[in-house]
């Protein structure tokens, strides 16, 4: 199996997850990694073995690396991506990778121009719990869906994160941090969407750090919405609400719920690969679904707060490079992530207008990823 080396330009804490990972996928050998801030390039570094500390220009330059992991803040992802691409390397960003369709456009102009591939995050679609519904749908179990609820609600990123100023500024907020996990999700489990309606507002118009961390107890300005209530329309006819929010400090909400014909499947947080599947059919009894046995369904982790989690992110980058290898289409690729941003960003439009707003962009279903298919990436 050929071995693309890989970068990582963006040193903070998402930086951890990419790096404790990548050692389960063959395709993939992360060589270095870089930051503005070279101290935290060094600092990084010196936790892997095997892994070296870039200036940026240098990475870019490095003749050992083919493919480079975008990990820098939102606001940087369009701008770095770039640069990753006239450096003649395969580019894969954290979500979102871009802010706007026009930079998007400008990406994939110039990675078809040199022959190059873009990916982008999420990549927890691909977890065996969310393929197992896949599964489900496909199989017809439930009957055709037709409608759905989704929540994402909490109280704000200021209470764990450290540095969490730019989720309040814009190219921040729920539906750009977290709605690319649902959205995606939703497209991969239900096709593309055709149209969509928000309402929004903003809950505080500060925000005080109460992390355990130096900042603690500083002020932040809060510039975008952090509520929104938005209906998204699929070309396959479903119609999903979908709320996103950092006003909520408690609820009782199914992270997704997808209504059917035949009965009514309980998709788990689309933030993570595994968790617990229930459906029911027309008997209306509410039951659990045994998980299939799929590798990225497997518990491998303890989250923060003492619940055990199926955790493999990197999976999209493994598959990518394998599928560049492959000369297949990489799961998290350009257009899935272009059509997430396109629905994401109307949310917001329509959140500001009012009025619905019609979706200029369109993709094709990811491949679903087999227990076998799974297999195949991990070393």
């Amino acid at each position: 199996m050929t071995q693309l080396g890989v970068g990582i330009i963006g040193c903070g804490n998402i930086s951890k997850a990419y790096l404790d990972l990548a050692p389960n996928f063959k395709a993939i050998e992360v060589r270095a990694v870089a930051d503005i801030n070279m101290e935290a390039a060094h600092g990084r570094a010196s936790e892997y073995e095997g892994v070296r500390a870039e200036t940026v220009d240098a990475l870019l330059a490095a003749s050992d690396i083919d493919l480079i992991i975008n990990l820098t803040i939102p606001a940087a992802h369009f701008e770095v991506t770039k640069r990753i691409l006239d450096a003649g390397k395969h580019a894969y960003s954290e979500k979102p990778y871009v802010l706007t369709l026009a930079e998007g456009e400008e990406l994939r102009a110039l990675s078809e121009a040199k022959g190059l591939r873009v990916g982008s995050a999420p990549d927890t679609f691909m977890g065996g719990a969310h393929q197992m519904v896949r599964e489900i749908i496909d199989s017809g179990k439930v009957g055709k869906i037709t409608s759905g609820t989704c929540h994402f609600m909490g109280a704000g990123m200021e209470m764990w994160h450290p540095n969490p100023d730019f989720f309040f500024q814009p190219g921040g907020g729920p539906v750009l941090d977290m709605g690319p996990y649902y959205v995606t999700n939703l497209v991969q489990l239900l096709g593309p969407v055709s149209r969509v309606a928000a309402l929004s507002n903003k809950g505080r118009a500060t925000r005080t750090i109460t992390t355990d961390c130096p900042r603690k107890g500083e002020v932040l300005d809060v510039v975008v919405d952090t509520n929104f209530h938005a209906l998204l329309q699929f070309e396959s006819g479903a119609a999903i609400t979908v709320s996103l929010s950092w006003d909520v400090f408690a609820h009782e909400h199914q992270n997704m719920e997808l209504y059917g014909t035949e009965g009514a499947i309980f998709v788990p947080d689309p933030n993570f690969f595994g968790g617990n599947v229930r459906m029911a059919g027309t008997d209306q009894e509410v039951k659990d679904v045994p998980l299939w046995e799929h590798p990225f369904s497997v518990t491998n982790m303890v989250d923060g707060q003492g619940n055990d989690r199926a955790n493999y992110r990197t999976a999209g980058v493994a598959d990518m490079a394998q599928a560049i290898v492959e000369g297949r289409p990489h799961r998290c690729s350009l257009e899935l992530a272009t059509h997430a941003i396109d629905v994401l960003t109307s949310i917001m439009k329509s959140g500001e207008t009012g009025q619905f707003v019609d979706i200029s962009t369109t993709c094709e279903r990811p491949a679903a990823v087999t227990p076998d298919e799974a297999r195949a990436l991990m070393g």
